[in-house]
């Protein structure tokens, strides 16, 4: 029950003031007590069944009250004639005072706004992951700008901008102001309608620590919200305290694996009581609050042992190892139960194979082994991180002589934070090579037999005691030697690198779908826009 004050500050104990204390010892909290049966609880607590279930009863009427399903006291009391007013309450906000109250922030881009579901809305915490380079930070200065515009782009009100690594860049800002064509078409002073979009309307924070961190968003932020009338809240970024704290404390070899299942334990607590805040102050103040979140690479597991369990089991679970093959994908291979080759594959080893037929047996589809694996977090995780939902590169043709390697990303502060945030969109970096510098694409010169160093070293010395001409020849095999070297070593760098924005999941928009890549963007001078197809 020490959460108890915490759900409901102003529920009264003082009648229950001989239970809360064997409720505290026995450790049965406020979701006990509504969830489980009061016979249950009384048995635990050594209590009686009656006062329990009167407590709860009671809590229950309390978060019913705040919620507004039912009136209040003070509504009782102004209305005297209405009888059984408990039992006639209504919501704070019913589903007509939610859409009035609907706002979205234009990312001043059509194309941007249209995957996005016409912006930013207010009321929700939104993600934008990326890895560094993306364009994170420029999306959300095009944010903090075309907020402050009137609607349909804005909301005409004032931004902040809290920073957990680096000051606000104001040039870029100027920039961004200065170029885009929809922010410099805006009258420089207007004494009847809104203030135009400028530097002075957005307010900064600075948290270079997590109790700071923790204090501003708890204390100052409110305040701000209730003082300045700000529409939108940026975080950049929301991992990069909790990484610095707590990666020395998690990751240490000599740290006992209690003592580190602790502090993830604790910063999970820490990441569900943020979430909850942030969550609070953007459907109070009707505000949108905007994140920016790392990524870190992930690495595909090994699959599980099969070697004890049963020959059609051990089929049933290669299977199911990956959905992704299971999907109706395009392929050479007119015939059922064939699996072709992929096309990138040699012509000469481009046979069908065929599929191993299932064995007779009276199990079900998918045994338990097969459950598990589709249960697991590296399998789930696809569909929520950004990264892997698409299917494995060799399905699908090498178009344009694209780089088709998938490098999967996942953001930082795990699962626990993604069950915190309404919306996820996702920046993703692809490296675009030509025909002839990928290893993928290699010509006819990289099949030659080119011997080694050591090799030609050998050869040229015996050379040179048996022909005369052999210091020519060597000359001209250096040369060439060193003329293929410095090809490969013009091989290897991309041509440049693309960048995709994928909605990963919104309860407003439909998320990108397994096997699209999402809207491509580019960084300019105004910001963030889309690239024309």
């Amino acid at each position: 029950m020490t959460d108890l004050l915490h759900t409901l500050p102003d529920f009264p104990t003082k009648s229950y003031t001989h239970l809360i204390p064997s409720l505290e010892k026995h450790l049965i909290t406020t979701t006990d007590l509504l969830t489980l049966d009061a016979l249950e609880i009384a048995k635990r607590a050594q209590l009686p069944v009656l006062d329990v279930r009167r407590l709860a009863t009671h809590i229950l009427a309390a978060l019913q009250g705040q919620l507004g399903l039912t009136a209040s006291d003070d509504q009782i009391k102004s209305n005297p004639s209405e009888q059984g007013g408990k039992d006639k309450g209504h919501l704070r906000k019913t589903g007509r005072d939610l859409g009035d109250q609907w706002s979205m922030i234009s990312s001043l881009d059509d194309e941007i706004d249209e995957a996005l579901g016409g912006g930013i809305p207010t009321g929700y915490i939104t993600e934008i992951t990326g890895e560094s380079g993306a364009g994170k930070t420029q999306l959300l200065l095009t944010l903090l700008l075309s907020a402050q515009l009137p609607p349909p782009h804005g909301l005409s009100r004032p931004t902040l901008y809290i920073s957990t690594e680096h000051p606000l860049p104001t040039k870029r800002l100027s920039q961004v102001l200065a170029t885009n064509p929809i922010l410099s078409s805006q009258p420089s002073s207007s004494t009847t309608g809104p203030a135009p979009p400028s530097l002075t309307q957005i307010l900064t924070l600075q948290t270079p620590d997590l109790e700071s961190q923790d204090h501003i968003l708890t204390y100052q932020l409110p305040v701000a919200l209730s003082r300045h009338n700000i529409g939108l809240v940026v975080i950049d970024s929301i991992a990069a305290n909790y990484r610095a704290e707590t990666s020395s404390h998690t990751t240490h070899t000599s740290t006992p694996s209690k003592t580190r299942g602790a502090s993830l334990a604790h910063r999970s607590a820490e990441l569900v009581r943020l979430g909850q805040l942030l969550r609070n102050l953007a459907r109070e103040y009707n505000v949108a609050i905007v994140v920016a979140n790392q990524v870190a690479d992930r690495f595909t597991p090994l699959p599980a042992p099969t070697t004890n369990l049963h020959p059609y089991h051990q089929h049933q679970q290669s299977r199911v190892q990956d959905p992704r093959l299971r999907q109706p994908y395009p392929s050479s291979s007119p015939t059922p139960g064939v699996l072709a080759q992929p096309s990138s594959s040699p012509a000469s080893t481009s046979q069908a194979l065929p599929l191993p037929q299932p064995l007779a047996a009276p199990s079900p589809y998918l045994t338990l082994t097969a459950y598990s694996t589709l249960l697991t977090l590296d399998h789930q995780q696809r569909w929520f991180t950004g990264w892997g939902d698409s299917p494995p590169p060799s399905f699908f043709p090498i178009e344009n002589n694209q780089n088709q390697d998938q490098n999967l990303k996942t953001p930082s502060l795990g699962l626990v934070w993604s069950n915190q945030i309404a919306c996820r969109i996702a920046l993703i970096k692809e490296a675009t090579y030509s025909s002839h510098s990928h290893p993928h694409f290699l010509d006819d010169r990289d099949d030659r037999d080119i011997t080694s160093p050591q090799q030609e070293k050998e050869a040229t010395r015996i050379q040179q005691h048996t022909d005369p001409a052999a210091m020519k020849i060597n000359i001209n095999q250096q040369h060439t030697a060193e003329q293929h070297t410095a090809d490969r070593a013009e091989w290897e760098p991309p041509l440049r690198w693309r960048r995709f924005l994928r909605v990963v999941y919104a309860p407003w928009v439909r998320g990108v779908g397994e096997g699209e890549k999402g809207v491509e963007v580019e960084v300019w001078g105004g910001g963030v826009r889309s690239v024309g197809r």
